[in-house]
């Protein structure tokens, strides 16, 4: 039989639930099934979604055709009544197994989306083979009880709940059992770990405990953080844990107080800037990325000049940059709008600021000796998550040590030394 197709759009908690939908697809005997998991995070995003449904009938006119994920948690109604789709699911239903195999019935529902704010638990979910052998996602965290006024996601993934620690620490043993040498922790907002499990759980605790009782694991990463969350135990842990990576991609968003108060943020620019500057008295070798958004409604050129000295005050290393969008359902999108031509130029201008970073950054590594994961033949990440092409016998999933003899601006090249 043929195996199921997942289309993923938006964010890597996407990206792992896909490859548990395609196990549980599969599972069922769904293999002429095209699975799209949307997003929802803009209205470009959900634009994209309904392309990619009509060009997965257009070109699979046989399939089933299957669509989840965030916009469809939001909007089910919108994808409902697209004649290309054969059936809605919510996202807690897509990693329910049940829920694949009652679509393999021919009179199943059509539409399965319940009310996303009444889900209270996240259970433990093991992905094999996604990816390479050399890092493996795991997922310790979903939905966000924060309330940002230009983020429409905890309408789509509810509200924070967590996977009990012990899980987890089972789930990253077995991963590293199977060959797995880094493992990420992955969620929606993991730096609220914790508070809805009894007793006093925390990020920075599941962090020490996963090092602790599973000392195989020879890296450790943590995605994207809401720095002014960070807890004493992550603190400890990022200044006296070396398989804890430094590197800490951080959820800034903006530079200018103002405009932060008005994204409904729960910092200050000052808050930012003393975080990197203690993290970095913690960790002298971590480097750090941060999401930022380019003309957020009623933003000056004043503000948003302030994000732009705010990559220099905080040090950063790698930017993910948005073009702000109005996403229909959220408070900003009622806010006035920045022309989009201005929204456009500003984006443009904080991704050229993140290149003359990154490649500063980059050049500072020359005749450095760095520990290299390899993530595919001769191409591999730095511990602080910097890409490097290799010359000699580098095979995929490999540890060894190189020698950095140059840079293109946009990743490392090097040398190995020895595995």
């Amino acid at each position: 039989m043929s195996k199921p197709t997942v289309i993923t759009l938006g964010c890597r908690l996407n990206a792992y639930e896909s490859e548990l939908m395609r196990q549980h697809a599969a599972d069922a005997g769904l293999g002429n099934a095209v699975i799209i998991n949307t997003c929802a995070v803009t209205a470009e995003a959900v634009r994209q979604s309904q392309q990619a449904i009509r060009k997965a009938r257009r070109e699979r006119p046989e399939a089933k055709i299957i669509v989840t994920g965030c916009a469809a948690q939001i909007e089910p109604q919108l994808f409902a009544g697209m004649a290309e789709v054969d059936h809605v699911i919510g996202n807690a239903e897509k990693v329910k197994p049940e829920t694949f195999r009652s679509l393999s019935v021919d009179d199943c529902e059509r539409v399965l989306v319940n009310d996303i704010m009444s889900v209270r638990e996240t259970a433990s979910h093991l992905i094999e083979g996604f990816g390479t052998r050399a890092r493996a996602y795991v997922q310790v965290q979903n939905g966000c009880d924060h309330r940002c006024t230009f983020c429409i996601i905890p309408y789509g993934r509810g509200p924070s709940r967590s996977v009990p620690a012990g899980e987890v620490v089972s789930q990253v043993r077995r991963l590293v059992e199977m060959g797995y040498q880094e493992v990420v922790l992955t969620g929606v907002d993991i730096t609220s770990y914790g508070n809805d499990l009894p007793g006093q759980m925390s990020l920075g605790r599941l962090v020490r405990q996963i090092l602790r009782h599973v000392p195989e694991l020879k890296r450790l990463r943590i995605s994207s953080i809401d720095q002014v969350e960070a807890d004493k135990h992550l603190m400890e842990a990022i200044a006296e844990e070396p398989r804890l990576m430094p590197h800490l991609h951080l959820s800034l968003q903006a530079g200018d107080d103002l405009i932060l108060k008005r994204m409904k943020r729960r910092h200050l620019r000052a808050d930012a800037i003393r975080f990197c500057e203690t993290v970095r008295r913690l960790r002298p070798d971590i480097v750090f990325g941060a999401d930022l958004i380019a003309g957020f409604p009623t933003e000056t050129e004043e503000q948003f000049q302030n994000t732009l000295r705010l990559v220099e005050e905080c040090g950063l290393t790698y930017l993910h940059v948005f073009p702000f969008s109005p996403r229909k359902g959220t408070p900003a999108a009622r806010m006035p709008q920045v022309s989009r031509t201005i929204v456009k130029e500003r984006a443009a201008r904080l991704r050229q600021l993140g290149s003359e970073v990154l490649a500063r950054y980059l050049a500072s590594q020359q005749g450095a000796i760095v520990d290299v994961l390899t993530e595919r033949e001769n191409v591999g990440r730095t511990a602080q998550f910097a890409e490097i092409r290799l010359d000699g016998n580098a095979p995929a999933a490999t540890f060894l040590r190189a020698r950095v003899r140059g840079t293109d601006g946009q990743r490392l090249a090097g040398e190995v030394l020895a595995a």
